[in-house]
């Protein structure tokens, strides 16, 4: 699998190093859970058992208002105070890890994208919020891991998403400046995120509609990476 390398821990300088000088004048930095990979069906599946065991019912709604996108310190903590939230988070996300697939198809539209970047000489990275297990997991399962060089865990940063760091951090990593970056997030707080570090933001409708998605943030949303709005904003 491809080389990760993790985040530094520190918030970073306000001045990020730009390759524009240099002719990169784009970089692409993908949300994982629901923006590569459909993964929120399988979350969501987890949390409700997961919660069950422990006398608790949610269900679909309760997961998109108040887990989607978060981290587990946030959400364990929140919901079972008073508890280990590392440990309650390192459990549940064992449970995902082993129901997750051995091979899933992509984001529509990815590997063209992911094509068009590489041909251009533009940097990719991978910006979630998903346990760093997790993450290497899913881009195995999406037969990515070979592709993504860079990965920034929320965890593993000084703030997780929705604080603007993890975008930081990539955008330091990669070595350019916030305008010429451009996101794909498919929620609430990730796009806060990014929008807050300075991308473009495209959100992505896997799970939320047009309007919530724009309402957190996004310039504007997609079904897929088909969409022909990614192509007009690659050109602009």
């Amino acid at each position: 699998m491809g080389n990760f390398r993790a985040a530094p821990l520190l918030r970073l300088a306000a001045t990020t190093p730009d390759r524009y000088a240099l002719g990169m004048t784009r970089a692409l930095l993908f949300d994982m859970d629901g923006t590569l990979i459909h993964s929120d069906p399988l979350h969501i599946e987890v949390f409700r058992a997961f919660y069950a065991e422990r006398g608790r019912a949610i269900d679909t709604e309760y997961f998109l208002k108040h887990i989607h996108g978060g981290s587990n310190a946030e959400i364990f903590g929140r919901d079972f105070p008073g508890e280990d939230a590392k440990a309650l988070g390192d459990e549940k996300e064992a449970l995902f890890r082993a129901r997750l697939p051995e091979r899933m198809a992509p984001t529509p539209g990815t590997h063209a994208l992911l094509d068009r970047a590489k041909a251009e000489g533009w940097p990719v990275a991978v910006v979630t919020n998903a346990p760093r297990l997790n993450a290497e997991a899913m881009l195995r399962t999406l037969g990515l891991a070979d592709r993504i060089e860079t990965l920034v865990i929320g965890d593993e940063c000084a703030r997780s998403k929705p604080d603007p760091t993890p975008y930081r951090v990539a955008m330091e990593r990669v070595g350019i400046a916030p305008h010429h970056a451009i996101a794909f997030e498919d929620s609430p707080s990730g796009l806060r995120s990014a929008r807050s570090a300075g991308a473009k933001v495209v959100g992505v409708r896997s799970s939320l509609p047009h309007d919530r998605l724009v309402e957190a943030g996004a310039h504007l949303s997609v079904a897929d990476f088909t969409d022909p709005q990614i192509e007009a904003l690659l050109r602009d």
